[in-house]
């Protein structure tokens, strides 16, 4: 057994305890949305060895080099649209996004554009063999690190490099070599970073005789076949817990009554170590808390408070007034509440309304943008704001004031609102936040407005558990449009279970926030150790 074949073996749980993060880079896994820490880095020190000849025990000489010493650079070329082919025509015509077709796979079987051979040669095009070594040189994708190899005659656009082996350099070294070095760290240019020949030609690498080449490769696809086995092994029992973790709360909401609920329960706590160890299984918990709570089953309700049927007729008669008084309009009747819209049972003195009988939904206004944005006396929100940290949004020293005229006076939103995306990619965020203060939105927010008789944050925590992005109406743009606000069924409490709710909901979420952080400071100490295991390997 070699001796990283025992590191990998030896230490399988630090390998596979770090939790997973979002890929960025290198090494042959690099396409993955998603790796475990300690294998992501255990495939790094793999080529990070294979490549100083220390993986396995050295056969013959190594040569110091630089990397254009390798092979041949193969330089892009341009491509009129005007000349794409078929498939099935001689050449490829790569680019940098034809990489993606690949997948996590090395090799380039298919592409996006072909190209005869009698055109390529009337454009003057750099056809470069099969064998050759492709990456991005210029701007963002220079930082996903892809490496593909292409496997028939192939031209690639000006976006591409590549290099293809010279005798003695097979393509799989190559393609070794090139994966373990980080090309961003040689990236140059402010606006648009790029990659220069001159510069990448430079790179110190070593090199041993193709014997060893062949035997290096081999024991690399090995290790990482082990690494592949590992990262699946792991994959599939997070997918399981996650799963189960699922199930588990769905029995909250599901439970028939008061003893199947803490039956239920019961079965969560007893086990509430194991089962809430991630992030997600957390963010899950709080989502089942947040509908339990609009459920009326995570405060115990008390006979003595008024019903919600009483405080929902003091709000009709006051919106009645206001419409009389021709202080806002008369809403459009909307259809009753049958049981099929009823998600769940209410608990005794709770009603079923809609959100158009209870608050005011408005969306923004445009405004002159001409006009002085500084020195007026309301804050102008738009949907970057929202993406500050917290529930409220905060007036920050970056926050435009404006004097709206009184035909912009529609996009002010009063004190007591709830503000959120309704159009664009950013409903899918599924941001909401306060107004504590009065605030003119533009067109791309609405806002509900909560009267003073109905909690704003029990009305907040409803709206919490709304996926916006299911409301969305739009086909090429997506929106949210009044008629799929202003339909929805919302459980009204009695006005004093609204207050405990919110507390119980407020205790329980800082909770979930003390545990998030403690898994937090797990993964780092996990990663911390990965990290050492790995300085251990190298030195």
């Amino acid at each position: 057994m070699s001796a990283v074949h025992k590191l990998i073996t030896d230490h399988l749980d630090i390998w596979t305890a770090a939790d997973t993060e979002k890929k960025s880079g290198r090494g042959r896994a690099s396409g993955n949305a998603n790796s475990v820490y300690g294998i992501k880095k255990l495939r790094e020190l793999i080529l990070e060895l294979a490549v100083q000849g220390r993986l396995i025990s050295p056969h013959g000489d190594w040569q110091d080099l630089k990397l254009g010493a390798l092979g041949k650079w193969a330089i892009g070329s341009g491509f009129p649209i005007a000349e794409q082919g078929v498939l099935g025509e001689d050449i490829f015509f790569v680019k940098v996004s034809d990489m993606n077709l690949a997948g996590n796979e090395k090799f380039i079987t298919i592409a996006n554009n072909t190209v005869s051979l009698e055109s390529a040669k009337r454009l003057r095009l750099n056809i470069h063999e099969s064998g050759t070594v492709i990456f991005p040189k210029i701007g963002g994708a220079i930082a996903t690190n892809k490496r593909r190899i292409i496997t028939r005659k192939t031209a690639i656009d000006n976006n591409c490099l590549g290099l293809t082996p010279r005798d003695g350099v097979t393509t799989e070294w190559l393609f070794l070599v090139l994966s373990n070095i980080d090309f961003s760290k040689y990236q140059a240019g402010t606006s648009v970073p790029a990659l220069a020949q001159s510069v990448l030609h430079e790179i110190p690498v070593r090199c041993p005789d193709t014997k060893e080449q062949l035997l290096i490769v081999a024991k690399v696809d090995e290790l990482m076949a082990l690494c592949d086995q590992l990262e699946a092994q792991h994959n599939n029992a997070a997918d399981a817990h996650e799963q189960l973790v699922c199930h588990l709360l769905s029995t909250l909401t599901q439970s028939q009554d008061a003893a199947d609920f803490n039956a239920n329960w019961q079965r969560i706590a007893t086990h509430f170590d194991t089962l809430f160890t991630t992030e997600s299984s957390i963010d899950t918990l709080k989502q089942t808390l947040l509908q339990l709570a609009v459920m009326g089953k995570l405060v115990p309700q008390d006979p003595n408070d008024e019903p919600a049927s009483e405080l929902l007729q003091r709000i009709q008669a006051e919106k009645a007034k206001l419409v009389a008084e021709g202080k806002i309009k008369k809403n459009k009747p909307l259809a009753e509440i049958d049981d099929d819209e009823k998600p769940f049972e209410l608990p005794h003195g709770w009603s079923w309304t809609r959100v158009s009988q209870l608050f005011a939904v408005t969306s923004g206004g445009s405004f002159d943008q001409s006009a002085e944005l500084e020195s007026g006396e309301i804050a102008y929100v738009k949907v970057g704001d929202m993406n500050l940290p917290g529930n409220e949004i905060e007036i920050t020293t970056s926050t435009r004031f404006v004097n709206p005229s009184e035909r912009e006076m529609r996009g002010i939103i009063p004190v007591n609102s709830i503000i959120f995306p309704k159009r664009g990619g950013a409903i899918a965020t599924n941001k909401k936040r306060f107004i504590t203060s009065n605030v003119f939105v533009d067109l791309n927010i609405m806002a509900i407005t909560v009267p003073h008789t109905i909690s704003v944050q029990y009305t907040f925590h409803w709206l919490e558990g709304i996926d916006l992005a299911r409301l969305n109406t739009g086909t090429s743009v997506p929106q949210i449009n009044h008629q799929d606000i202003e339909p929805l069924v919302f459980p009204l409490a009695p006005l004093q279970e609204q207050h405990r709710i919110v507390t119980k909901v407020e205790q329980l979420k800082i909770v979930c926030e003390q545990l998030k952080a403690q898994i937090t400071n797990a993964k780092q100490c996990q990663q911390k150790l990965v990290d050492s295991l790995l300085v251990g390997a190298i030195n």
